[in-house]
């Protein structure tokens, strides 16, 4: 390996979303920094398998409030 083109691997802290905390070896920062996340294994739904819906208005509801009564008839 050549010397000196890798980058310094040293101990941060990682502070979950809930305020836990993980000692880890990494490149970020430098020795003792503090890595806080905003999404991280404990929550994000990609991790979690709980997905929550958001209705947000389908197609449906925006295609019935654009042409509401376009004159079409409803049997």
């Amino acid at each position: 390996m050549k010397q000196d083109i890798h980058p310094d691997y040293h101990e941060i802290t990682v502070v979950m979303t809930d305020g836990s905390e993980v000692t880890t070896r990494s490149t970020y920062g430098n020795p003792g920094d503090t890595l806080r996340l905003d999404i991280d294994p404990k929550t994000h739904p990609a991790w979690t398998g709980v997905h929550r819906v958001l209705d947000r208005g389908g197609q449906m509801a925006k295609f019935k409030k654009r042409f509401g009564d376009f004159g079409l008839k409803s049997s």
